[in-house]
């Protein structure tokens, strides 16, 4: 391991380096200048895009939304509803029926009133097919259109 010599001090004053190889000359100043203001425009265009995006998004009222191609079906009326047939449980035959209401899922007694869908011959209880035909148009358990002039 080389010690160092006495007779080459190790000098540490700003005044003794060779600043040349520092300095910026001619083409090298053009292209920092330059590339300074490319990326400065580019900067600038940026933030010019982001406003005109902002302000133009919330100064424009929202497009007008097209209605849904199929509108839910609305429910019955009184009327409609207290027009449907209404059976004792047990007396009629041809009533398609598991013997239990899928609403409320309570069983049918012998004598029970059911109300007896048109379309499909499902029945339920008078009660919570009522409650369900007021929102909706269809059979709960088949949704078959109760309706005869139900849109399509």
């Amino acid at each position: 391991m080389p010690t160092p010599s006495p007779e080459q001090p190790f000098k540490w004053h700003y005044a003794e380096f060779d600043d040349r190889s520092f300095q910026i000359r001619g083409h090298t100043l053009f292209f920092v200048v330059v590339l300074f203001s490319v990326i400065l425009l580019v900067a600038l265009l940026f933030l010019y895009a982001r406003w005109v995006c902002r302000f133009s998004s919330s100064s424009s009222p929202p497009p007008p939304r097209a209605p849904p191609p199929h509108a839910p079906a609305r429910g019955l009326d009184a009327a409609s509803i207290a027009s449907l047939p209404i059976v004792l449980h047990g007396q009629s035959e041809p009533i398609s029926s598991d013997g239990e209401c899928c609403i409320c899922l309570g069983v049918f007694g012998d004598g029970d009133k059911v109300k007896l869908l048109p379309r499909c011959r499902h029945c339920f209880h008078s009660e919570c097919v009522d409650a369900w035909l007021v929102t909706h148009s269809s059979c709960p358990l088949c949704r078959a259109a109760i309706r005869v002039d139900s849109p399509v």
